[in-house]
């Protein structure tokens, strides 16, 4: 239970923050992202799902592959049994 309201309290200030970046600053800029699901969405999902440390890590990782000579395509957030 305690580990549950941690989560929460260490999650949900970053996943306002990409929802923010989400909803609020990317309709105004040019589509980018070279990934599906996009950037943003991978990382609150990867926050959602792994956690704020691990999830922020993964979305730091992602956001480092999509530059134009990085990968491309479909990326989702790996399942907690299939962790790389």
């Amino acid at each position: 239970m305690i580990k549950h309201i941690l989560h929460l309290l260490l999650s949900l200030p970053l996943l306002l923050i990409v929802g923010i970046y989400k909803y609020l600053i990317s309709p105004f800029t040019p589509p980018s992202c070279r990934h599906e699901p996009s950037c943003s969405s991978y990382a609150s999902e990867a926050v959602s799902v792994w956690g704020a440390l691990q999830g922020s890590w993964m979305a730091v990782k992602r956001i480092g592959r999509c530059h134009p000579w990085g990968s491309w395509g479909y990326d989702p957030v790996p399942r907690k049994n299939e962790k790389k």
